[in-house]
């Protein structure tokens, strides 16, 4: 078992908490964090990039002159691709880029990616983060406090006080246990755990 500090909003130790190594200390291999936030990365693509073509685009379907005896090329009608304004032949059609790699694999990707954490000592336990009213002014200064400006702060329920105190502060970013991912742990330089929130992360990786 990992021991590691437990502070309080005030950078004070008040104690010591255990943090299982089959969560928090496995070798860490680069390949399976790179499959993983690339499937997360790939999965957030809007795939919504799309041109018109002959069919979407408006214009009567009229041939524009006879076939022959013009001395000029054929013309269909005007939404013809060939023509300025007309349909495009191979553009992008909407699509999704998402994809699955296998539950293992993601499961074993966050746990490496909570070990570097650990291993690089980026990771830091609080007793509790609780605001008396959302001010982004105190939480700023808590942030001041503890020395950290780069964070992600994992809870173990939505606090909405917290929250909507830290959406506009930048390189900072609060969320539940349930939303934890491997993508978020990588993005930013300290991980913050309240103390609660490391039972619920336990028992979803070792579950």
């Amino acid at each position: 078992m990992a021991v590691v500090n437990v502070l309080n909003t005030k950078a004070e130790k008040v104690s010591e908490t255990e943090l299982n190594e089959t969560v928090f200390n496995v070798p860490v291999k680069p390949s399976v964090l790179h499959e993983v936030v690339t499937m997360q990365l790939a999965n957030r693509r809007a795939g919504s990039a799309a041109v018109k073509h002959r069919s979407d685009v408006r214009g009567s379907r009229r041939k524009l002159f006879k076939q022959k005896g013009t001395g000029r090329a054929r013309r269909g009608d005007i939404k013809s691709p060939l023509l300025r304004g007309g349909g495009s032949v191979f553009g992008p059609d909407p699509r999704s880029y998402a994809y699955k790699v296998p539950k293992k694999v993601r499961r074993l990707a966050l746990k490496m990616a909570l070990s570097t954490k650990l291993q690089s000592e980026n990771l830091m336990v609080l007793d509790a983060f609780s605001l008396e009213e959302i001010k982004t002014k105190a939480f700023v200064s808590v942030l001041d406090t503890l020395g950290v400006s780069n964070v992600l702060i994992v809870t173990d329920d939505k606090d909405p006080r917290l929250v909507l105190s830290s959406r506009n502060v930048p390189k900072v970013k609060v969320m539940p246990t349930e939303g934890l991912n491997v993508y978020d742990i990588l993005k930013f330089e300290k991980l913050v755990l309240i103390q609660s929130s490391i039972e619920k992360i336990e028992g979803r990786l070792l579950s």
